[in-house]
Formats: structure tokens, sequence, C-alpha cells
């Protein structure tokens, strides 16, 4: 999730727990609180590209983390506003709460979370949300906006923090209803079009949730199609896509590129564009794809120029967007 949505959930969470008590300082706590794994920032300094894609949402968002770092937020804090009546089990409940639904969070979308870091690299990526959902994120950012304006003894903050994290808490409910629904329908679709597959994923395209991206995987490609939660037909228009692997043999001994496989968790394609070799992980979707199967995807790495790889997730997200493009998006989402 984006950091103001998490900056946002954080302070309303702090209001709630402290805020009588220590006034705006808790929004400031929980803001930090609901921040501090994502310090995993630092490490671009001195990393590759394809070593911060692992690194991002990595150790910083383990289990192991929180345990660690529960307790020194905790000291500090306590130390910091004394005298007070909070004890240290409130402080332990208080940073443990805003570090666990922060990896809960980021769990929900594509990225995913090494929450069993170092035990086990395995990225936990439940895709029910896409990373920047604003269905999601305006009633925490109403919400924190009035606790920043209002004075300290105004008598609805409690009611504003409580609504903001009540809201965010059934939408959250309700994407995961619409993954369940979509894969649901999904799993029919495949079986009942004949595609050969071993398995699939789907994850919602930008800013929404109704839209969903589909991708399943077959022996040497993938199938990659798009399903509304509004959709009466019982299918799904798939264009294939081949995975062509084979063209990798000139660079395969090359540490980025094992480093990018197991970070696609093996959801990549490979190809030739302009003369450069173009890696593909496929699961953060094709630039605007509903309106135009085949069209380039969104995270692509030059393997043979990694130094050309600056922004690698970012720079392909809204490639392409235009009136026109969000307009297709809106007309795709109310169904076919």
């Amino acid at each position: 999730m984006d950091s103001l949505t998490h900056i946002a959930i954080g302070a309303c969470l702090g209001e709630v727990f402290a805020g009588k008590k220590l006034g705006k300082k808790a929004l400031l706590w929980g803001a930090l609180a609901q921040s501090i794994p994502d310090i995993d920032f630092i490490a671009t300094a001195w990393s590759s590209t394809s070593e911060n894609l692992l690194a991002h949402r990595g150790f910083t968002h383990s289990f192991l983390f929180a345990i660690l770092i529960t307790p020194l937020l905790s000291f500090a804090a306590d130390r910091w506003h004394r005298p007070h009546n909070i004890t240290f089990k409130k402080w332990l409940f208080f940073f443990g709460t805003q570090i666990l639904i922060h990896l809960l969070i980021d769990g929900m979308n594509v990225y995913g979370a090494g929450w069993f870091e170092p035990f086990s690299h395995q990225r936990v990526s439940y895709n029910w949300i896409y990373v920047a959902d604003p269905f999601f994120s305006i009633w925490p950012g109403i919400s924190l906006l009035v606790l920043l304006l209002s004075n300290r003894y105004f008598r609805l903050r409690q009611f504003w923090a409580m609504s903001a994290l009540l809201a965010g808490s059934v939408y959250l409910l309700y994407c995961g209803l619409n993954k369940a629904k979509i894969d649901t329908e999904v799993r029919n679709i495949l079986t009942s079009q004949q595609i050969p597959y071993s398995r699939y994923f789907t994850t919602p395209t930008p800013l929404n949730n109704w839209l969903w991206n589909v991708v399943a995987a077959s022996d040497s490609g993938f199938y990659i199609g798009y399903r509304s939660v509004f959709d009466k037909k019982d299918s799904i228009r798939f264009h294939y896509v081949a995975q062509q692997k084979s063209l990798l043999q000139p660079v395969v001994d090359h540490e980025d590129l094992q480093q990018l496989i197991r970070f696609s968790k093996g959801y990549y394609t490979v190809e030739n564009r302009n003369d450069t070799l173009l890696f593909n992980d496929i699961r953060f979707g094709e630039q605007i794809g509903w309106r135009k199967s085949g069209s380039p995807f969104v995270f692509y790495y030059y393997l043979q120029h990694p130094e050309e790889n600056k922004m690698i997730v970012q720079r392909g997200r809204f490639a392409g967007w235009d009136r026109s493009a969000f307009a297709s998006l809106l007309h795709r989402i109310k169904g076919e």
C-alpha cells in the first residue's frame, strides 16, 4: 500500500489509542509506527535494482522484525512521555498492532511481503487490493485531515478516527469478497473454455477493485484476460503470450536474472525489443491491457543494460494513460 495511506491509518490508530492522553502527539507516534517497516528504502543507496526488488518488503516486513522492533518502539515512547499513565503492555500492544496491520495490508497486493524472512524467502501476496486504491484511502485521509486541523479537545476526534478504521476494514472485506467471486468464476471459465493451465492468479487493475487481471500459466506461456465483477458473460477473451525462456541462454548465469525469476514467482516472459533483451514480470499487468490486448507489460527489465532500470516498477504503471484510456477503464468495469 502507498505510504500516505499507511500514515493516515497509523495516525487514526494513534488517536484511538492515546489521543486523549497525548493529544496530537499520538498521531505522530501512529504515523511513525505504521511507516517503520518501509525503512527498507534505505537499501536503495547501495543495492542494485534487482537486489532492491527483493529487499523492499523483505525482512522489515517479517514477523521477526515485528517482534524485534515492537519493544524498542515501546521503550522509546514510554521513556519519552514520562510521567504518564500508559502501561508498557499497552505500548507493546499499540506498536505491535501497528506493525502487524502494515504487514497484513502489504500482503494484500501483488508485490507481496516477506512475512517469514529470513527463514523463508516466500512472499505472501493474496492480491485483494491494488497498491493504490483511492476507495480504500479516501476515508482515512479525510479523517487524518480533520484530526490535524481540529483542536485536541474536539469531541468528535474519536469518532473520526474510529470511522476511518471501520470504513477501511469494511472495504477490505468487500475486496476479499470480490476476490472470492472472481476466482470462482475464473476457475469455471478456464474449465469451460478448455484452457490448459497449471496455475493462475487474479489481481485488481489500477485504482479499483472491480476489474481484475487474469493470468493462467501453461507449460510454455500465459493466457491473459480481464474479468469484471459485473460481467454477465460466462467467458473471458484470453490472448496468449509465449514465455520464451530460450532467449535467456546468453544471460542465464547473470545474478540479476536469478533474482528477477525469484521475485516474479515464475510469472515472467522474455522478449527482444529493439535488439535489447527484456524480462517482463507479468504480475503487474499490461499497460492499459483492458483496452488493447497484447500491450507492453508494466514491469520490464533490460537484462543487457541493467543501468537503465531505475524506477522499474513505477515507470510503466500509468504509461499511455489519458482521458480516453481512463474512460475505457470505466467502460470495461461496467461489465460485458
